[in-house]
C-alpha cells in the first residue's frame, strides 16, 4: 500500500535514529510564521475522475499571463518562448538525464553546461560562470557567502534596491552561517551613498541592475571603493535581457554577478522552476559554489567536457564544500542557452531595443495620467508609478477587470504606508500597444 501514511511507531523510530526528541524539535529552525497550524482542511477521497474536475475548477480561477494584459515584473518576466525551445528540451536525451557523474556516458550533458557557462561569463561580462544555481535569489545569497569566504569578512551590506526576496534569503542563510546583513531601507527614485557604509568588517556590498524599482545605474565608482577598502562588490540581475542594452556589471568593476535567468527560455509557470546564473573574477574560481564545466582532450586528442570543478557536498566532504546547492536546474539551463542560442547576439540587443521601446510608450502614457508619477526616467522595461490612491486595491480592481496592471510593491513591504502608493509596471516584447492603452484607459478610471 504505497499511499498509506508512517504510523506512530515509524514516526518514533526516525526521531529515535536522527536524535530529535519530537516532530517540533526536528523543525525549530522554521520560523513559527512559516509554519502551519494544524492540518489542512481537505476534502474526504475522491475518484479520479472527480479530482480532476476539483482541479480544474480550482485552475480556473488563475488568471494567467497569457490571458490578459500583462504588466507584472519583480524578478519574473513574461516573454515569448520559442517553440523549438520546448521541443528541443523534451527529448528524451535531454529530459531525462542527471548529474554527468561519469563524462563518458554524459559528454552532451557536459557541453551544453560549458556552452551555457559561456553565454553567462560573455553576458555579464565576467571571466568564469559556473553550471547554475538554483534561482536568482540563492545565487545571491552564495555570492554574498563567497564574498565572507575570499575576504574573510562577516558584513553584508544590501542595496536597497535588492529585490526583497532576495534580501531574506540572503538573511535566511546568515541566520546559520554567522554573516550579518546590513540591509539599507528600500529608496525608490533615490540615490544610495553605499560607499560612506563600507568599514574594515565590510565582506562585500550587494546591489542590483537595474534595481527592484527599475532604476539603471552605473556601479564603477562603487566598485573602486569597495576594492580600496579590500571588500568586493557583487551585481545582482533579475531581467537577464536588459544585459543585451545595457553596461554588464564586469565591465563596471564587479567581483560576482548573481543573476536570474528566467527571462530566456523559461515561462513563468506560476513561479518556477528558475535558474540562478552565476559569474565571477577567474581569481576567485575556487571559491565558487556549484560546478564548473571546463573543456578538455581525451587520450585520442579529441575535444570533450568534464566537471573541472565540482566543490559541494555531493561531490567533496562537507567541511571543504562551498555549498550545500544539490542541483544545476539543468533543463532551466538548456532551455535558457537554446533560446539565446536561437536569438544570437545581434537577436538579443534587437529584444533588449523592442523591450525598452515598450517601456518608454508605457511610461509616458501611464506618466500622462492625472495624478500619476514616474518615479524613474532611467529603466530598462520595468518602472516604478506613484498613483494617487493606495496600489494593491487598484490591481485587484484592474484583475478583475482582466487587467494585470502590475506589483504593488506593499506586497513586499505591507509594514511601510509610505510604499502603498507604488505601483511597479513591466512591459516586456508580449505587450501590445492595445495592451498598454487598455491599461491607461482603466488606470484613469481606478485613481481618478
Amino acid at each position: 500500500m504505497r499511499y498509506l501514511p508512517l504510523t506512530g511507531a515509524d514516526r518514533t523510530a526516525m526521531l529515535a535514529a536522527i536524535g530529535a526528541p519530537s516532530i517540533e524539535a526536528l523543525f525549530a529552525d522554521v520560523p513559527p510564521a512559516a509554519r502551519r497550524d494544524g492540518l489542512l482542511d481537505l476534502p474526504l477521497a475522491m475518484g479520479e475522475m472527480e479530482v480532476e474536475r476539483r482541479f480544474a475548477a480550482m485552475a480556473a480561477k488563475n488568471l494567467s499571463a497569457g490571458m490578459a494584459p500583462c504588466f507584472l515584473g519583480g524578478g519574473a518576466y513574461r516573454h515569448h518562448v520559442p517553440a523549438a525551445v520546448d521541443h528541443l528540451i523534451q527529448r528524451g536525451e535531454f529530459l531525462t538525464s542527471y548529474t554527468p557523474y561519469q563524462p563518458e556516458l554524459a559528454q552532451g550533458t557536459l557541453q551544453y553546461l560549458f556552452e551555457f557557462q559561456t553565454q553567462v561569463a560573455l553576458l555579464t561580462g565576467m571571466e568564469v560562470a559556473d553550471a547554475s544555481l538554483y534561482d536568482g535569489a540563492t545565487a545571491c545569497a552564495e555570492a554574498v557567502a563567497m564574498a565572507g569566504r575570499i575576504t574573510r569578512r562577516k558584513k553584508a551590506i544590501l542595496s536597497g534596491g535588492l529585490h526583497p526576496h532576495y534580501r531574506a534569503v540572503c538573511e535566511t542563510y546568515a541566520r546559520f552561517s554567522g554573516e550579518t546583513i546590513a540591509a539599507q531601507d528600500p529608496a525608490p527614485g533615490a540615490g544610495e551613498d553605499l560607499a560612506a557604509l563600507i568599514d574594515a568588517d565590510t565582506a562585500c556590498i550587494v546591489v542590483q541592475n537595474p534595481d527592484f524599482y527599475g532604476a539603471i545605474r552605473d556601479y564603477s565608482e562603487l566598485a573602486e571603493n569597495c576594492h580600496r577598502a579590500g571588500a568586493l562588490l557583487v551585481v545582482a540581475v533579475t531581467e537577464i535581457v536588459s544585459l543585451g542594452a545595457i553596461r554588464p556589471p564586469g565591465d563596471m568593476g564587479a567581483d560576482i554577478v548573481a543573476a536570474e535567468g528566467q527571462s530566456l527560455g523559461n515561462a513563468l509557470n506560476f513561479g518556477g522552476p528558475y535558474l540562478g546564473l552565476f559569474a565571477s573574477r577567474d581569481k576567485f574560481v575556487r571559491q565558487m559554489p556549484g560546478r564548473l564545466v571546463g573543456e578538455t582532450r581525451d587520450a585520442e586528442g579529441k575535444r570533450g567536457w568534464v566537471l573541472t570543478l565540482a566543490t559541494r557536498e555531493q561531490h567533496i566532504r562537507r567541511e571543504k564544500a562551498t555549498s550545500n546547492i544539490c542541483t544545476n536546474s539543468g533543463l532551466c539551463a538548456l532551455a535558457f542557452t537554446i533560446h539565446l542560442s536561437l536569438l544570437g547576439e545581434v537577436g538579443l540587443a534587437r529584444l533588449a531595443r523592442l523591450n525598452h521601446a515598450m517601456a518608454v510608450t508605457s511610461a509616458e502614457r501611464l506618466g500622462a495620467i492625472p495624478g500619476v508619477q514616474l518615479v524613474n526616467r532611467r529603466f530598462f522595461n520595468e518602472f516604478t508609478l506613484r498613483l494617487p490612491c493606495p496600489a494593491g486595491p487598484v490591481v485587484e480592481r484592474l484583475a478583475a477587470e482582466c487587467i494585470l496592471a502590475g506589483i504593488p510593491v506593499s506586497r513586499f513591504h505591507p509594514d511601510r504606508g509610505d510604499l502603498a502608493d507604488l505601483l511597479l509596471v513591466a512591459t516586456t516584447e508580449t505587450v501590445t500597444e492595445d495592451d498598454i492603452e487598455r491599461l491607461a484607459a482603466a488606470l484613469r478610471e481606478a485613481v481618478l
